[in-house]
């Protein structure tokens, strides 16, 4: 079974010991966009957090994204 965005983001964050605060403060020094708990949370439930956010989080959270191929080819 594949875990969503959210329970993924939540996952690490945990795994860290980050709040999702710390992760949103974070996030807006490093872009210099708005993140704050409130609106952070909300992208989480609805699931709009952008690719390039998730690069971000992955990036404050010292991870890196990979694809791996998982041999079933789909054209």
């Amino acid at each position: 079974m594949k875990m969503h965005t959210r329970e993924q983001i939540k996952t690490l964050l945990s795994q860290k010991g980050i709040k999702q605060i710390d992760l949103a403060r974070k996030m807006a020094e490093m872009t210099g966009k708005t993140y704050n708990s409130k609106s952070f949370s909300r992208k989480l439930c609805n699931a709009s957090i952008t690719y390039e956010e998730m690069l971000l989080i992955a990036e404050i959270l010292g991870y890196d994204i990979q694809f791996v191929n998982n041999n079933n080819e789909m054209i």
